[in-house]
């Protein structure tokens, strides 16, 4: 269905090829996986299918790819639509209407197909993927997850035979990246549909893959294979294959169903031992507070030489950065907060989860002061962020959003960094060394919009944390983050708890939660439905559990690092 023949790739200015070498055929009917580490050029291999590159992205394209018989070269993406259904990273960019059921409708009415078909199917695909409550709802209105939802549903209703997906479950919660995957499952089963996917949350999807498509790095020919021999050599891995190299199953367990049938002997070596609790690293130096702004005199009081008079917001809670009273909001007729109460101490890390449309997002734009409350109260560092002015807040509360491009506007990395030095009163070069910790590699000359997804998120985040808020939020941190980065930005953000730093992260990456936070606040429908330590609150939930703690119930070990500590104890 998909062939490559000595596919190369080069963008201008790029010393070397994105991609070189690829020479390779995806059958038809099957389910394909690509896997590697960050800035590898997997959205580059997924765009040569669907046209988008040369003819959209610019660059230097070699070799022939064919789909369906179709070559890429003379063939323009929108001479592909009928054939190949493509989302990307980024499902804004992929949305030309205003309402669910629009754009579900519009990729079949560009084709040309009879308006009861249309209607039939856009039924079948409301229910497939659980949008059904959403059909008339405006798209600027939805979650992140609900707008991933609705990209996949855009492209499934022309029934394309080849189904190009990018990221596909980055910002879904964990039921529904099990629904897409499903639906998904069922398009290559039953109707012979041919699915090429990049993913990083490979311990959601590798179970489900027919083959594996390994790019191992920049410009290196890629290897594709059964998904247990390429997890066997591949960088990038899901907590449950790593558990399976750690202990030395073979072959290596792909689903947490596999693991738990080989898993009898190591729980019964760990029966007796007590998981370990995260510690702080070491060389986690305190890191200094900023200290808040003077209020400046008014026009009488300087007059008169009068020291300004107290301000009317509350002073700032002792021992906490963070509080939430009653908290309530409302947009239009849905109601996306209510009741909720929170609290967050000095170096506390929180993660919130639950369902796409929960209100993770709302409350976190509330604590930065975007969103005003209907009901309740917010304070934050003693202020109320709706009502005090950004120059004062950026102070006390930074937040990366779940589109990072939203803080990103100059012309160059180094430019970006520069000016976030420069607005945070920061040393030259603090904000390039955090890009060069979060993801090594980025030049300083590239622009952001150049970066991939991942790349994107790790300057936004570096640009943030130049300013060290004492309160720092982040909207799905791990979106086109692989294993590595993440692991990079575990470490960047326990050290910043270890110096005093308040962390809230709105996550559906149940691993970044069991590895980084102290407490999980779960949300559903707007209500906080569990509170408590990390370990009560993942281990008891299906949803929520990490693979580990799946494959070692009943006992409450949440990573394959506390297994690994646990085992070189026992040795």
């Amino acid at each position: 269905m998909i062939r490559f023949e000595q596919v190369s790739v080069r963008y201008e200015g790029a010393g070397r090829p994105t991609l070189s070498g690829v020479d390779l055929t995806i059958p038809e009917g099957e389910l394909v996986l690509a896997v590697g580490p960050s800035g590898v050029g997997k959205s580059t291999l997924l765009g040569a299918v669907s046209g988008l590159v040369p003819h959209f992205t610019g660059g230097v394209l070699s070799g022939r790819v064919t789909v369906g018989g179709r070559d890429t070269r003379t063939h323009k993406p929108r001479e592909l639509a009928d054939l190949v259904g493509t989302v990307g990273q980024d499902p804004l960019a992929h949305f030309v209407t205003d309402t669910v059921e629009d754009e579900l409708a519009y990729g079949m009415e560009s084709l040309g197909l009879a308006p009861d078909v249309m209607r039939r199917r856009v039924e079948e695909t409301l229910d497939l993927l659980g949008l059904a409550e959403l059909r008339d709802r405006p798209i600027a209105t939805l979650s992140g997850g609900q707008r991933q939802r609705v990209a996949i549903g855009s492209v499934l209703t022309p029934h394309p035979r080849v189904l190009v997906l990018d990221e596909p479950t980055s910002a879904l919660d964990p039921a529904a990246a099990e629904d897409v995957l499903a639906v998904l499952q069922r398009l290559v089963h039953d109707l012979g549909t041919t699915v090429l996917m990049a993913e990083h949350r490979l311990e959601r999807v590798v179970q489900y893959a027919d083959q594996v498509l390994l790019l191992p790095a920049p410009g290196a020919a890629p290897v594709m294979g059964a998904p247990a021999d390429i997890m066997a050599l591949s960088p990038v891995r899901p907590p449950v294959v790593d558990l399976g190299r750690l202990v030395g199953w073979d072959p290596l367990p792909l689903s947490v169903r596999d693991a738990r049938r080989r898993a009898v002997d190591l729980r019964e070596r760990l029966a007796d031992v007590e998981p370990p609790e995260r510690e702080a690293p070491a060389d986690a130096a305190p890191v200094p507070l900023p200290e808040p702004a003077a209020p400046r005199p008014g026009l009488l009081g300087r007059l008169l030489g009068r020291r300004p008079a107290p301000s009317p917001a509350p002073a700032p809670l002792a021992g906490v950065v963070t509080r939430v009273e009653g908290l309530g909001v409302r947009h239009g007729r849905v109601q996306a907060l209510r009741g909720v109460t929170l609290s967050v101490a000095p170096g506390e890390t929180v993660a919130l989860m639950g369902r796409n449309g929960a209100g993770k997002s709302t409350l976190l734009s509330t604590l930065v002061g975007t969103t005003p409350p209907t009901t309740g109260s917010v304070l934050v560092g003693g202020l109320q962020p709706s009502g005090t002015p950004p120059r004062d807040m950026v102070r006390r509360v930074g937040l990366v959003p779940q589109e990072p491009r939203d803080l990103l506007y100059a012309d160059t990395v180094a430019a970006e960094c520069a000016a976030a030095d420069s607005d945070a009163g920061a040393p030259e070069g603090s904000c390039r060394a955090l890009v060069s910790e979060l993801l090594p590699g980025v030049p300083d000359g590239v622009h952001p919009r150049d970066l991939s997804e991942g790349q994107r998120l790790a300057l936004a985040l570096a640009l943030v944390l130049t300013a060290r808020p004492p309160l720092l939020l982040l909207d799905e941190p791990t979106r086109g983050l692989d294993y590595a980065a993440k692991a990079r930005l575990v470490g960047v953000l326990r050290r910043l708890a270890a110096g005093g730093h308040a962390i809230v992260l709105a996550t559906h990456d149940v691993e970044l939660a069991a590895e980084l936070a102290d407490r999980v606040v779960i949300l559903a429908d707007g209500e906080v439905v569990a509170d408590g330590p990390t370990r009560q609150v993942v281990v008891s939930s299906p949803a929520f559990a990490p693979q580990t703690s799946k494959v070692l119930a009943p006992r409450q070990w949440l990573t394959v690092s506390q297994v690994r500590t646990a085992l070189e104890g026992l040795a």
